[in-house]
């Protein structure tokens, strides 16, 4: 397999900055019709702009940002199709992006390149619904000088509750030249993930990655897609899961767990595309179904990553051990199968 590209990175041909004002003129749908108001706006806010909490839209129902027929409404108002829904708001710009005191693990630095090991929960840039907090404003105050570079040097991204390996650069030159990297397939990326049910020893998704129209919170395989290719390997079986090496051919957003699930091997813990139910927990031990139902985020992790430094052009590469939560799901997964054989040696 040739190297590939981060899983949750942003779509080269989608790197723009993010827009300052929000704004939606819009009529609702039959299939929208009948809900509240809130969850109206959310759907249909969803359709254009990413990272909009239900919380946020209700915030701009209550102080009339988001109008109902031209009107301030309430959020449990019902809407139905041919009402008009309005909203224009202005959005934190790049150069609003504060610095905040937010520890930072990083693993290597130099005048270039700054890699970070992000932990699980952290959301990477800010965006509606996440306007701090995150690890850009960790950057910024780790280094002021980031404000100059767009995006304060960020070329990829891990979703919020991906944890492991990224790399920022830290002039022009890196920046553009992780950019080509990433654009040419030359940056490798690893990833380790636990799956529910067991797949063969090793395969390949290849399916178009695009907005599911349904959930719009959600991505999907749809006709019309972006083209995209996972790999994956299993390399450890247990009773009902498997732990997974996977790489990738393109750089979609949630494309890992889109094409996991597209193949019937969903992640555990995946707040989206995993449903912890079915024939897969039948004859499971007690212990081990509650571990899996309360695992609290996609069990997946970036643990290496490999590139070429844009000013030595030296290859380079680090790793990232595996955080206590993923060691402590597999503790769990080798003790019920030890369980279950000494069960099965017992009969």
């Amino acid at each position: 397999m040739t190297n590939m590209t981060s899983e949750e990175e942003l779509d080269l041909d989608d790197v723009t900055a993010q827009p300052t004002q929000l704004e939606l003129d819009d009529t609702c749908t039959v299939e929208l019709g009948g809900q509240r108001f809130d969850l109206v706006a959310l759907a249909m806010i969803g359709q254009h702009y990413d990272g909009i909490s239900r919380a946020k839209v209700q915030q701009w129902i209550e102080d009339g940002t988001c109008l109902l027929n031209g009107e301030t409404s309430r959020s449990k108002q019902k809407v139905y199709a041919g009402d008009q829904l309005t909203l224009k708001v202005t959005l934190a710009a790049e150069g609003d992006w504060v610095a905040q005191d937010i520890p930072l693990t990083i693993v290597y630095e130099d005048e270039h390149l700054l890699v970070i090991d992000k932990p699980a929960g952290m959301v990477v840039h800010p965006a509606p619904g996440h306007p701090d907090g995150t690890l850009v404003n960790a950057v910024l105050h780790h280094s002021e000088a980031q404000r100059l570079l767009p995006r304060a040097g960020i070329v990829h991204r891990l979703d919020k509750d991906t944890s492991g390996l990224m790399v920022v650069a830290k002039t022009l030159l890196a920046q553009s030249s992780l950019i080509e990297q990433l654009r040419t397939r030359s940056m490798g990326r690893h990833y380790y993930a636990i799956c529910k049910g067991v797949p063969i020893s090793a395969g390949k998704v290849d399916a178009p990655i695009g907005r599911d129209p349904a959930h719009r919170q959600r991505m999907g395989v749809v006709g019309g897609g972006k083209p995209a290719v996972t790999h994956y390997r299993v390399i450890t079986r247990h009773h009902y899961c498997a732990e997974l090496m996977l790489k990738l051919e393109s750089g979609r957003t949630h494309q890992i767990r889109v094409h996991m699930q597209h193949a019937g091997f969903a992640l555990v813990g995946d707040p989206l595309y995993v449903k912890m139910r079915g024939s897969w927990l039948r004859g499971m031990d007690s212990v081990l179904k509650q571990t899996l139902n309360d695992f609290p985020r996609q069990a997946l992790h970036a643990t290496e990553l490999n590139l070429i430094h844009p000013a030595t052009e030296e290859p380079m590469s680090w790793t990232s051990a595996l955080p206590d939560d993923l060691v402590a799901l597999q503790k769990a997964l080798e003790a019920s199968d030890k369980a279950a054989k000494l069960a099965s040696q017992i009969q």
